[in-house]
């Protein structure tokens, strides 16, 4: 059966996050690209309008800002919700079933890059970022303070859920150890330069519990009825939603006025 919570995937925040903060001119082309892959691993660009081939990370960012790109977005969808994507449909189906995307808005209308595996030979294996046509136009996706509100909120009622659901049979120790690390402002994701302080909070804090979505999803629950199987796979599902969101909202504030 296939899972119910794709793996999280990094590729398109760290893109999104270094690619913005080289655009709003904290970091060097060279440097926001080193921090990219030093995140993931070696990257190149194919399909873009103005040169089709595959081209080295650095150089489709070159020629994406030629184009007159002005900012990067960040797009989560998962099945039934195409969080932060426009369409079309080519674009929406390729991003969900990579989990991630990222729009380049550019005055000449936004261009989707969807990671797939780059595999060549037996041993190398990189990113290759597909470029789509998107359509121009908003996302929907809540602002900075909403995905925030609603993060705290669904917070605590998916510790409570998995704590109450899993405490007859004692609460996994990956999931006390994920769950003790919130209490650590210290821990979990960052963002690039250039973020506003508080979506540099936000992002830690949704990259930190999108770890306790990944841990407990992978555990069997044995011991758990199936009442209590419910009741945990419904707290997963919306602390999933609210982080997926919190996660785009904090990645696209780089521009965002500041309050």
């Amino acid at each position: 059966m296939q899972d119910a919570f794709p793996p999280r995937r990094d590729s398109a925040a760290a893109l999104v996050a270094w690619g913005n903060a080289w655009l709003c001119g904290q970091v060097g082309l060279d440097e926001a690209v080193d921090a990219i892959e030093e995140t993931t691993t070696p990257q190149i660009v194919a399909g873009l309008p103005d040169d089709p081939g595959d081209l080295p990370l650095r150089r489709g960012l070159a020629v994406l800002r030629v184009a007159g790109m002005t900012t990067l977005r960040l797009a989560l969808p998962a099945p039934g919700d195409p969080l932060g994507l426009t369409g079309p449909p080519a674009l929406n189906a390729a991003a969900v079933e990579a989990g991630e995307a990222v729009l380049a808005v550019a005055r000449d209308g936004p261009v989707g890059l969807v990671p797939v595996e780059d595999r060549r030979g037996s041993s190398y294996v990189g990113i290759r970022w597909q470029a789509y046509e998107a359509r121009p136009g908003i996302a929907d996706v809540p602002s900075l303070a909403e995905a925030d509100h609603r993060l705290t909120l669904a917070m605590r009622a998916a510790t409570e859920a998995l704590l109450t659901v899993d405490g007859a049979a004692g609460v996994p120790p990956e999931i006390a150890d994920a769950l003790a690390d919130l209490r650590d402002p210290e821990r979990g994701a960052t963002l690039a330069p250039g973020y506003p302080a508080r979506a540099h909070r936000v992002a830690a804090l949704a990259g930190r519990l999108a770890l306790v979505v990944d841990l407990a999803r992978r555990l069997e629950g044995h011991g758990l009825t199936a009442e209590q199987m419910r009741r945990r796979d419904e707290a997963l599902r919306l602390l999933d939603r609210a982080v997926r969101r919190a996660r785009v909202a904090a990645h696209n504030s780089a521009f965002d006025p500041v309050p």
